[in-house]
């Protein structure tokens, strides 16, 4: 019976996934079968750690993210987890021997959140490598799998993928960041005098990582290789619409890529594949 509740558990992270992100769902779901499972689990733990901070509100969410990291690490010691996010999660981090400092680096950040603060670029940087970049490294030791030379020539390219995410989704949701969690994560940038020189210089750094990230996702294994691919194109294509965006609109709404849009860029990545071209 213990096949079931594994079972189960790693259903609830597919599930939690899917509700949250459609584009890291679908992305997910072209990487091979022998993957998909674990970056679900990886993603499904992260989901409800910013699930913490970004929303229980009326909660003591400093409780609630200090609970809920004992109760990871606890899962992972003990192989098991009545939480089925976290047994999923510890199921995925025990089969691949992921770094139990990436964790750590993780709940930092989740940790900063916890404060509303205006970020200077030492914490800025910390605060991505925490919670984007080291997202992108639990996954790449489930696609290296235990290939850990692999792994170190594809840690800095993958990094620089969880930043360009990250980042995207900084400009993306800008209006519910600074207006409603009354965040400031660009280091620098007053919103309500955003000029075209301060977006300049944030999408500058942004297609740096981009650019970086591209090198690496060509590596990859081929399992992982197109499925990554997508993502990442998908993320250029709402990086490429947001520039477009003047500096003094961009607190106005939150930019999309509609799902006619998410289907040209799938069928336009398949046949990059199909002609070798990733």
């Amino acid at each position: 019976m213990l096949r079931l509740f594994h079972q189960l558990s790693q259903s609830c992270s597919k599930l939690t996934t899917e509700l949250y992100s459609t584009s890291f769902s679908s992305a997910i779901k072209i990487l091979h079968k022998d993957l998909r499972t674990p970056i679900f689990n990886i993603y499904g733990f992260v989901r409800f750690a910013d699930e913490i901070v970004d929303t229980f509100h009326d909660q003591d969410k400093a409780y609630l993210l200090a609970d809920f990291k004992k109760q990871t690490y606890d899962a992972i010691q003990r192989g098991i987890s009545l939480n089925p996010i976290l047994h999923s999660f510890q199921l995925t981090v025990n089969q691949y021997h992921i770094d139990h400092a990436l964790i750590e680096a993780f709940f930092h950040s989740m940790e900063m959140d916890l404060n509303k603060v205006a970020y200077d670029q030492n914490k800025y940087e910390e605060y991505i490598y925490g919670s984007a970049e080291v997202v992108g490294l639990m996954c790449l030791f489930v696609f290296c799998d235990g290939n850990l030379n692999q792994y170190e020539s594809l840690k800095a390219p993958a990094r620089s993928l969880g930043a360009a995410f990250q980042k995207v989704n900084f400009l993306r949701d800008l209006k519910a960041d600074y207006e409603g969690l009354e965040r400031v994560y660009f280091p620098g940038c007053d919103f309500n005098n955003f000029s075209q020189r301060d977006k300049d210089a944030i999408e500058n750094d942004i297609q740096h990582d981009f650019d970086h990230a591209y090198l690496g996702i060509r590596a990859l294994p081929e399992k992982a290789r197109f499925g990554v691919y997508v993502a990442y194109k998908y993320y250029l294509s709402l990086f490429k619409k947001i520039k477009k965006v003047p500096p003094q609109n961009i607190l106005q709404y939150r930019i999309r890529i509609p799902d006619y849009g998410k289907m040209l860029i799938l069928a336009k990545a398949g046949i990059r594949s199909q002609l070798n071209l990733l």
